[in-house]
């Protein structure tokens, strides 16, 4: 193997920067003279975890596959072209820098409990004392044949760019009569997910469509909702759901309840009852899954290949292993997969490693409810507190919208959003709502997931035969 000579002396192969990265992350925890903690996960239960353990004189490790963290919530707004990808990640060596921690970017591989040390997809290995599980989700396609192969994720900053570039360029061959046929759009799923994209890619069809692309009809693009369960955002009140459904009808959005699917083809979705739904673009947004190496790591794990944990957070059967965020599931006592349970599971997690390292027994996790909220589309939301307070409508909009830019990461960040957004809602009807570049290039890209033939990174899915 050739390597490149950059000093004298100094030789810089791949094998030898992964060992040099492994030898320094070991340096680091030697220097500290606190025990070992390794988060694993740089979302909302992991970076809740190290502000926990700052200044408390443990040698604490973040490690993610990016180098960034991503705010999920908001990439529905990235895949209609709303904001950028860079509105909605943080650096997470700022994070780092910041709680006195360190940053490893890696994958996590394998985990001996007996040594106690995880090993990383670049072969590095760190030991730990205490170890915090928060590597999020990905999509749960519940074995419907070719759900994982026809349709699109929205879970990463990646799914959410390819999204957006999918379909600005089903758009743009339309514009020019590339292709003849309208175009169809079905999600699947009508969580807080689902029906905020489909809200937003209908405003988009009607707003922005006719400025931008004046020469495709608005009327010839369909948004199809497709939902399982008799209601809309099972989590919130009957009110709610049912306004969610009426803003979304009026909008132009195609909602279907209590509508099984049965499999998905090229171009088209098929559902339990034998008819089928014709889609170019379909968006998974029905659930979520532990990821597959979740399942290869030898802990206890229940539905959807999550970590069973116990009251504590500890994973069963681990004294010194903790599971925070999506990732983790209690038996006795479940909590919702949104942001806030992942900030207080987080944020325990480490707080009984703090009394651990003392000596002191740890406590139970209890969930304090602070309420939830989704957006339909401008100046349309659904907001329940756990004090009986409801909102709908344009207040609960602005509650939302207020929110979401307190809780983003990075004055630059709440910045960029509050201009984009803004400009999205003011210029919509004159062609300037809609953010073009920051495309998903080849440069650094990584393996695709194992349910993915192709990286969508690298190669945006082929769009379906034009129908007649």
């Amino acid at each position: 193997m050739r390597t490149r000579q950059r000093g004298p002396g100094t030789v810089h192969s791949p094998a030898a920067r992964r060992a040099a990265a492994s030898s320094q992350a070991q340096r680091f925890a030697a220097q500290q003279p606190g025990p070992r903690v390794v988060v694993i996960g740089g979302g909302f239960g992991g970076l809740s975890a190290l502000h926990a353990l700052r200044g408390s004189g443990a040698a604490v490790t973040l490690v993610d596959r990016n180098v960034y963290s991503t705010f999920q919530p908001l990439l529905y707004q990235v895949a209609t072209a709303g904001l950028t990808s860079s509105d909605v990640a943080y650096p997470l060596w700022s994070v780092t820098r910041k709680t006195g921690a360190r940053f490893h970017r890696g994958q996590l591989q394998h985990i001996d409990t007996a040594g106690r040390v995880v090993r990383l997809d670049d072969g590095s290995e760190l030991g730990y004392d205490y170890l915090i599980l928060a590597t999020g989700v990905s999509a749960n396609f519940f074995g419907i044949p070719g759900a994982d192969q026809q349709s699109m994720s929205m879970y990463t900053r990646q799914d959410a760019v390819a999204l957006r570039e999918r379909l600005e360029a089903e758009l743009e061959r339309r514009s020019w009569g590339g292709v003849s046929a309208g175009l169809s759009i079905t999600i699947a799923g009508g969580g807080a997910t689902g029906v905020e994209l489909a809200g937003t890619l209908a405003e988009l069809r009607n707003i922005a469509v006719p400025a931008s692309f004046p020469g495709i009809d608005p009327a010839t693009m369909k948004v199809t909702l497709i939902e399982q369960a008799p209601a809309l955002l099972a989590a919130f009140k009957p009110r709610e759901r049912e306004y969610a459904r009426r803003q979304l009808q009026q909008r132009g959005v195609d909602v279907q309840l209590g509508t099984a699917i049965k499999e998905l083809a090229p171009g088209q979705v098929l559902l339990a009852d034998g008819t089928s739904v014709p889609s170019d673009i379909t968006v998974w947004a029905a659930g979520v899954a532990a990821p597959e190496a979740i399942g290869q790591l030898g802990l206890a794990h229940g539905r959807s290949g999550r970590l069973l944990v116990g009251p504590d957070l500890r994973v069963q059967g681990e004294d010194r292993i903790f599971a925070a965020g999506d990732i983790s599931v209690s038996a006795t006592d479940p909590v919702a997969q949104l942001a806030q349970p992942a900030i207080q599971q987080g944020r325990h997690a480490a707080q009984q490693i703090l009394r651990l390292i003392a000596g002191q027994e740890t406590a139970v996790f209890h969930y304090h409810d602070k309420g939830i909220m989704a957006t339909i589309g401008s100046r349309s939301a659904v907001v329940e507190l756990p004090v009986g307070i409801k909102l709908r409508g344009t207040l609960a909009w602005l509650a939302w919208l207020g929110l979401h830019l307190y809780t983003l990461l990075g004055n630059r960040q709440r910045i960029n959003t509050l201009v984009n957004l803004s400009w999205r809602y003011l210029t919509w009807s004159r062609g300037g709502g809609i953010i073009v570049g920051d495309d998903p290039t080849k440069a650094g890209c990584r393996p695709a997931p194992r349910t993915v033939r192709a990286c969508r990174r690298c190669t945006p899915p082929a769009g379906p035969a034009p129908r007649s």
